[in-house]
């Protein structure tokens, strides 16, 4: 099966997705002229300018609700103009996790980014933090248009850091000309230390770190406090993780092997040292971290249950 590259623009409105589709379109760089299908969820100020693009090969469909996201549509969509590429103009009010189960077999993901509005970022994810970690989770880059003169990096360096660790942040300002985030982030615990000990407040960027870089933490030891789970045979350890509010709170544990029997039973709190191997295991249904524990301690759970990244 042929895979179809999909390009992803997401972000809210007026946040310049259609303007940054327009410039790419009309740059031969990215269109040499490929069979390219631009599908747009949802209307802003701006209107695509399809005479501008270079080559004719470009096919506009318009997604005007998001019952249309759907394998079977999006499918007969693509059959529709035998495409080689596809871009999506995502509608900031829409999950991503609707747009991920409805890709037809074959489209690929191959560049996520997101748009917004330098000066209206911040009251965007006040007023609607859900959807701007939904919209960020999977963003390669974030886009900041319309820049001004005095805005806020350290705080939206802040907020997108509590989201992801990995997403480029660019600022691009009214003057055209574009600045990149250099502002250093490091992790709250030391990583070269012989043991590594995860302090109750850092156990969330503990484990986003581990999910988006776990080769590095194969081989280290590390110490941390978690809730003890059962799964038949398998005896997990982490912590409840909220990323923005509590309709999101989901246990992130680590597998646990022990070097005997434990008497740790599912709730129990325990201290845990031990060392981090990446390897299969079926409950993550293929590679990961997997803590071989050197010793455990009954412990009392943090004055905050629940991790978070603030």
């Amino acid at each position: 099966m042929a895979r179809i590259p999909v390009y992803l623009f997401t972000g809210f409105l007026e946040g310049g997705k259609t303007h940054i589709i327009q410039e790419s379109m009309e740059d031969k760089r990215f269109n040499s002229g490929e069979k390219t299908l631009i599908l747009q969820c949802e209307e802003g100020v701006d209107e695509l300018d399809l005479d501008a693009f270079y080559g004719k090969n470009i096919y506009l469909e318009q997604i005007e609700s998001e019952e249309e996201i759907s394998k079977e549509n999006l499918t007969a969509i693509g059959k529709k103009h035998r495409i080689d590429r596809v871009i999506i103009e995502y509608n900031g009010m829409w999950p991503m996790q609707k747009l991920y189960e409805s890709l037809p077999d074959g489209w690929v993901i191959y560049q996520e980014m997101m748009f917004a509005d330098a000066a209206s970022f911040l009251r965007y994810n006040a007023n609607m933090r859900q959807l701007t970690v939904d919209k960020l989770l999977n963003a390669e880059m974030i886009v900041l248009n319309r820049t001004p003169d005095d805005v806020d990096k350290e705080e939206i360096h802040k907020v997108i850091r509590g989201i992801s660790r990995r997403v480029a942040i660019t600022y691009d300002y009214t003057d055209g000309h574009v600045e990149y985030d250099d502002i250093e982030d490091p992790l709250p615990y030391d990583l070269d230390a012989p043991v590594i000990r995860i302090e109750d407040n850092d156990y969330a960027i503990f484990y986003r770190d581990l999910s988006e870089d776990i080769g590095k933490y194969n081989g280290k030891r590390v110490r941390f406090k978690g809730i003890i789970a059962r799964d038949g045979a398998s005896i997990l350890a982490g912590r409840h993780v909220m990323t923005c509010c509590a309709d999101d709170i989901a246990y992130h544990p680590l597998v646990c092997i022990f070097p005997e029997p434990t008497t740790l039973n599912t709730r129990d709190w325990a201290t845990l040292t031990g060392q981090i191997k990446v390897e299969k295991h079926k409950l993550y249904r293929g590679e990961g971290p997997v803590l071989y524990v050197e010793s455990t301690e009954f412990a009392v759970k943090p004055e905050q249950e629940v991790a978070t990244f603030y």
